[in-house]
């Protein structure tokens, strides 16, 4: 007899084991598959716009007037310099605009779409779409615009350092690998591969690669993170399900990143994004910022990754980086024409 209720209360153990694991299964989202999140919304609702959603005529007014590239509608296909008519002159205000191939821009034609709706800003909380920075920061991330090298053609050529991490192939620009995964340009196409415990991010731009080991719980998670002096592009990233979620919590990411990222934090600050799959074709993706040293408030940003039957294409920044020795070969031969002189 005390076999037998060994026996039934060990099937019973079992069955209970298993239909949990059904369940935690179940809960986990499939999110295995290549997707895109390009689209004209910025992180940022635009100066004059006040809802969150928009119908779709709005939403197509919107994107008409939304520039491209520095470029205003209309200017964007005629942005090309004809050869014949030579460059534009070396630091104009125009002479990165102007001399940027539109071939490759392709952010998409609308705003983004979310769970069905038009979207005229990335950021949902604070309610008015804007990120809620301190006006005096407890922090100095020794923050780098590269945007009038960019316009002018003139800026800092000492050497590889000076210029742009995207410029050197080192990631992409546009923060497009994250955290706080947004589209750009061009190459808004992502790989999701997920194991059992692993999530790996393929992103197209630049050739940049997430891999985030999952586990059974956050407290798991937390307890393994690496060591801090291991500091990371993209950062110490761990990740676990709740709910049919996929949460990934991001710490220390490496500060050389963080001088040039749309989405910065100090190196106590935590990002922390969310997957969700809301239908067969689209993931819900959210991104949470807390960081008392550089916002007056935790902030979050919602868009969402789109399944597409487009194919991945190989970015090859190295190999097609003619830009970087030509600049650096043209101010060392400046400066042995000024030495001579």
């Amino acid at each position: 007899m005390n076999n037998t209720r060994r026996l039934v209360c060990s099937m019973l153990t079992a069955t209970l084991t298993l239909v949990a694991a059904g369940t935690a299964f179940a809960q986990r989202p499939d999110l295995n598959g290549t997707f895109t999140n390009m689209s004209l919304t910025g992180l940022s609702r635009p100066e004059g716009v006040e809802p969150l959603v928009v119908n779709a005529d709005l939403a197509q007014q919107i994107a008409d007037g939304t520039p491209i590239a520095g470029l205003d509608p209309g200017e964007l296909d005629a942005s090309e310099t004809e050869t014949e008519d030579g460059a534009p002159p070396a630091g104009s205000i125009d002479f990165g605009l102007r001399g940027y191939n539109s071939f490759w821009t392709d952010p998409g034609s609308q705003l983004a779409m979310v769970m069905g709706e038009f979207r005229t800003s990335y950021v949902i909380d604070p309610p008015n779409g804007q990120i809620p920075r301190l006006a005096e920061p407890l922090y100095d991330l020794n923050r780098k615009n590269f945007g009038y090298r960019y316009l002018t053609g003139i800026g800092d050529s000492s050497g590889p350092e000076a210029l742009p991490l995207a410029e050197r192939c080192l990631i992409g620009f546009g923060n497009t690998a994250g955290p706080g995964m947004m589209g750009t340009l061009y190459n808004s196409t992502y790989q999701f591969v997920q194991t059992d415990d692993h999530v790996m991010i393929s992103v197209e731009m630049a050739h940049d690669a997430r891999i985030v080991p999952t586990f059974a719980s956050a407290a798991e998670a937390r307890a393994n993170r690496r060591p801090a002096e291991l500091e990371q592009w993209f950062g110490d990233s761990v990740g676990w399900y709740e709910g049919g979620t996929l949460i990934v919590e991001t710490v220390n990411i490496k500060p050389l990143q963080m001088e040039q990222s749309s989405v910065p934090i100090s190196p106590t600050g935590v990002i922390t994004e969310r997957f969700t799959k809301y239908s067969p074709t689209e993931i819900v993706y959210q991104f949470s910022v807390d960081d008392p040293n550089l916002y007056s408030q935790p902030w979050t940003a919602e868009l969402s990754f789109h399944a597409t039957d487009g194919r991945m294409y190989e970015y090859a920044c190295h190999e097609g980086n003619y830009a970087m020795p030509g600049i650096l070969a043209g101010a060392r031969r400046a400066e042995r024409e000024q030495g001579a002189n």
